[in-house]
């Protein structure tokens, strides 16, 4: 293992979020406000609780998950992309590191301005509405597990774009809709019952119903279910990413 390769670009990567701070991080934070301010005043006034839970409370988890996942796939996808355009992925290639070595050092850093996103989400909602953590280390692993999935995600977006439309039309026309259509600010046994059968193959449900449940001990579907299908996901990504570099797809030219 090349400590010094995987270092070098996970220290490349973090710097860049310090370049564009107001993008990486302040935004969101400010996003995370407006949508207090809108959904928990204009919807929380109709809507007070949902399973005994304060509507603004219910929503936090759903907030940071929504966070979570769209900085996840944009910060892996231009970490990965920006060398390809530039045409300094060869060196990378031609350097005496591995496969494995550059996607620790892209993901890992993907994931982990997406893990201190989500804890600055987290710490913000808190001046908002009152928030508890009944399974702290659950929370956690389902924050990890779901920032290192959709950074891999991510990275496999930017590997494929040939463009920026490309690069930025999954991230806002997939993953941004599933994620309101997955239980983010509601539950789902407020749909009709043809509805709720239709949200069930919404893949981000899960996610959001396990984070939830670290927070209240409420879910719309089974624990087992939600870990189940981030493994399963998690294992895609990463067959998926093998599959890229063992073939050289759109890497190798």
């Amino acid at each position: 293992m090349n400590f010094h390769a995987v270092k070098a670009i996970y220290l490349f990567e973090m710097a860049r979020t310090i370049r564009t701070l107001f993008q990486s991080v302040v935004s969101p934070v400010i996003s995370t406000s407006l949508y207090f301010v809108v959904f928990g005043s204009a919807i929380g006034s109709r809507i007070t609780e949902i399973d005994g839970i304060s509507y603004g409370s219910f929503i936090v988890p759903g907030l940071i998950m929504l966070s979570i996942l769209t900085q996840s796939v944009a910060n892996a996808s231009f970490g990965i992309y920006f060398p390809k355009y530039s045409g300094t992925i060869y060196e990378l290639l031609s350097a005496p590191v591995s496969y494995f070595e550059i996607i620790l050092g892209y993901v890992g850093a993907a994931a982990t301005k997406s893990i201190i996103l989500g804890l600055i989400i987290l710490s913000t909602a808190g001046l908002f509405v009152p928030i508890q953590i009944a399974h702290p280390l659950w929370m956690l692993i389902f924050l990890v597990l779901t920032a290192v999935t959709f950074s891999l995600f991510g990275f496999i977006i930017g590997i494929w774009a040939n463009s920026f439309e490309q690069l930025q039309i999954i991230p806002l026309l997939v993953v941004t809709p599933l994620v309101f259509l997955g239980g983010s600010f509601y539950s789902i046994d407020m749909l009709p019952p043809l509805w709720q059968k239709i949200t069930l193959f919404n893949p981000v449900l899960y996610l959001v119903s396990g984070f939830r449940w670290s927070f209240y001990e409420i879910a719309d579907v089974s624990v087992a279910w939600s870990l189940t299908m981030i493994t399963v996901f998690l294992g895609v990504c990463m067959f998926t990413v093998w599959w890229i570099f063992k073939t050289g797809y759109q890497v190798k030219k």
